[in-house]
């Protein structure tokens, strides 16, 4: 056989066999297509059903679940309990609970075997690299709870803040003639913010069976503000004894009123304090060198 012939041969046997495998390809592919079409069609292969969700369920989810398994077993007893009622005093924040600050606990508590290395490659010896990692590694457990308080600090400042214009707001409303629950509803459409969520809550425990009493006393546990706590025990006294309620909210309002501004004053007498430190240990010195440095050099010059 000559070579021509045979170099026909290998070509129509690898034409043959990409034929086949083409078509059997094209067969397949037809096949997948028309039962993508099929209505509820649903992927069989296990493997191709997990890699069709996204990376942070694949990857993330696992490994938070399990960090916080370990979190969960070796937290104080009673501790959890405490995070779950400051998370509820800051409003239940949408990206933090219970089983995310326990997390962020165990990384903070384990986060000394990250740095320590990083100090080493900054070149950081001796006292100065053993005070670098016990400030870092504090820092880094405390931080969820310093983010927590903040959270709680904030919203109840905000409560405080707002609890005079409501009450403002209220009386106006309840004196043209609307009922208590009217008048706070329309309260709240007017005035956003945390306290006007905590109002609608309340209203909303009332209208599915709960007592006022009992939906007052609820909304103080969850917001724990001594202004908003006061109030809170004034209208269960007016419910008790038949105190008028237009009555009851003017003379809540100008009191909230009155501790708004002697809490404005009080702040204003600890600004002076306050700017002592920065003044001593920041502004004082570099006036020193302005002032006394050229006298200093004159003086070591005649010397």
């Amino acid at each position: 056989m000559t070579p021509l012939m045979i170099a026909l041969v290998i070509a129509a046997a690898v034409g043959s066999l990409v034929y086949i495998f083409a078509s059997s390809s094209i067969e397949k592919a037809d096949v997948r297509e028309s039962l993508r079409r099929l209505e509820g069609y649903q992927i069989q292969d296990v493997r191709d059903q997990e890699m069709l969700a996204p990376m942070s369920e694949r990857v993330v989810a696992p490994l938070l679940e399990g960090l916080t398994g370990i979190a969960t077993r070796y937290t104080p007893k009673g501790y959890g309990e405490k995070v779950a009622q400051k998370l509820v005093h800051a409003g239940n924040p949408p990206n933090l609970n219970v089983d995310k600050i326990l997390v962020m606990k165990l990384v903070g508590l384990v986060s000394v075997v990250f740095w320590l290395p990083v100090l080493l490659m900054i070149n950081f010896q001796g006292m100065i690299l053993l005070v670098g990692v016990v400030v870092l590694w504090g820092c880094s457990f405390m931080y969820p709870d310093v983010v927590l308080n903040r959270k709680i600090e904030d919203r109840q400042k905000e409560i405080s803040r707002k609890l005079p214009d409501i009450l403002d707001l209220l009386v106006i409303s309840v004196e043209a003639g609307l009922g208590f629950e009217q008048a706070l509803d329309r309260t709240c459409t007017a005035v956003p913010g945390a306290l006007s969520d905590e109002f609608r809550r309340m209203l909303h425990e009332i209208r599915i069976g709960s007592t006022r009493d009992d939906a007052l006393r609820a909304m103080a546990d969850r917001s724990d503000v001594p202004e908003l706590r006061g109030f809170i025990l004034a209208m269960l006294q007016a419910d008790t004894f038949g105190v008028s309620i237009s009555r009851l909210l003017r003379s809540q309002a100008d009191e909230m009123r009155i501790k708004r501004r002697l809490m404005a004053q009080e702040k204003a007498q600890k600004a002076p304090v306050k700017m002592l430190f920065p003044l001593v240990f920041c502004i004082f010195p570099s006036i020193f060198v302005v002032i006394l440095g050229p006298a200093m050099i004159n003086i070591s010059r005649a010397l």
